[in-house]
């Protein structure tokens, strides 16, 4: 039987965004293992089948030193488990997984799931860092036997400019979303409720919400709105605790934290909302919105606008422009015509696009093409 072994920096990132893959390939007869931090959701992956190896490091630190220690520690792992392929679950992985898989006989599927802070921030001190490291990865990435997955065009055009030749770029659409457990909501009858559901972090766009949301209270328009999530500290556009603790005070914003079971937000909301800066890949946010039938509001940039079509379904405003955004919020405020409009196509497109057996099936042909690959 094939192995194949999920690296992924986070037990709960693997759960929320590869699990439908994973079990693709499960049941397809491969042999599936997964690395990763083991945090809260480890008795999850095991139930599944899945064989789990705890690994030591994690996101978040650029010290050399404990960056050579997780090569290291990967390394091992990959020479005692030699799996037939690797399956790289985002930049982090992709670096660490790619350095301790050189020169062993195994398939590299280097996956990104957007381009991240790095690709989206506008800060100064970001710019140098970021020539270097397209460099880097330009190099690890035309490795032999390697793949990148990307979920977009636009990703795939720039991984392209790293040097990576294009037959070497495969493209599926997201992670899938289960438009069986995600099902069509009906519009809630409480008070005019948006939400917006991802982590707490600066490049979602979520302090642009927050100000849009206090824009269309000095209008005099009352919005309830939901934020589902936490912070991410490891990541350097985590919201602080100082700035939570204000939003907290406020009047019509409910900080719902981590939750469960994403319906219970979608159920009290009427719309959706995530107003990205942009490093998005397919977002698993607004997937999920789409399949529970609510139309979105979204910024104008790559990943977003796959899933949020203007005038479609959704929608769509410059990023970091929260009187736009007010606007947009106010606009499926006063047409319920076209909020109902949205909200069934967003359903429609999720099932015919995006369902988690469309995805599935997607990756299985990968995996075997890849594998078939090295084979010959």
């Amino acid at each position: 039987m094939q192995k194949i072994l999920y690296l992924v920096s986070e037990d709960w990132y693997f759960v929320s965004h590869r699990l439908p893959m994973a079990r693709a390939a499960r049941d397809a007869g491969y042999e599936v293992h997964v690395a990763t931090r083991v945090d809260r959701c480890g008795a999850q992956i095991e139930a599944e089948g899945f064989h789990l190896h705890p690994i030591q490091w994690r996101r978040g630190s650029m010290n050399p030193f404990r960056l050579a220690g997780a090569v290291m520690e990967t390394r091992r792992l990959y020479r005692r488990l030699r799996p037939d392929l690797v399956h790289h679950v985002a930049t982090v992985s992709t670096v660490i997984g790619s350095l301790a898989a050189l020169a062993l006989p195994m398939q590299k599927l280097n996956a990104f799931a957007g381009l991240g802070f790095a690709y989206a921030s506008k800060a100064m001190m970001v710019r140098p860092l970021r020539a270097v490291a397209y460099a880097f990865l330009g190099w690890l990435l035309k490795r032999p036997h390697s793949t990148v997955l990307v979920q977009n065009p636009d990703d795939g055009v720039t991984i392209s400019g790293l040097g990576v030749p294009r037959e070497l770029i495969a493209f599926i659409p997201g992670s899938g979303v289960d438009v069986d457990f995600l099902t069509a909501l009906p519009e809630p009858a409480n008070a005019f409720t948006a939400g917006f559901a991802a982590r707490l972090l600066d490049i979602k766009g979520v302090q642009t919400l927050v100000r849009a949301h206090e824009i269309l209270a000095e209008r005099g328009i009352a919005v309830r709105l939901l934020l589902a999530g936490q912070p991410d500290k490891p990541n350097p556009s985590s919201i602080p605790e100082p700035v939570l603790a204000r939003w907290r005070q406020r009047p019509n914003l409910i900080l719902l934290g981590h939750v469960d079971d994403v319906r219970t937000v979608w159920a009290q909301a009427h719309i959706a909302i995530l107003p990205s800066r942009g490093g998005e890949g397919i977002p698993l946010s607004l997937l999920e919105a789409a399949a529970c039938g609510r139309p979105l509001i979204a910024t104008d940039v790559a990943g977003c606008r796959e899933i949020a079509r203007l005038d479609v379904n959704a929608l769509l405003v410059p990023p970091d422009e929260p009187g736009a955004l007010a606007d947009a919020i106010e606009t499926l405020i006063q047409d319920r015509a076209m909020r109902q409009r949205f909200g069934q196509a967003s359903r429609q497109i999720a099932v015919k696009e995006y369902s988690t057996t469309l995805v599935g099936r997607e990756i299985v042909a990968l995996y075997a093409r890849l594998l078939k690959r090295s084979a010959a």
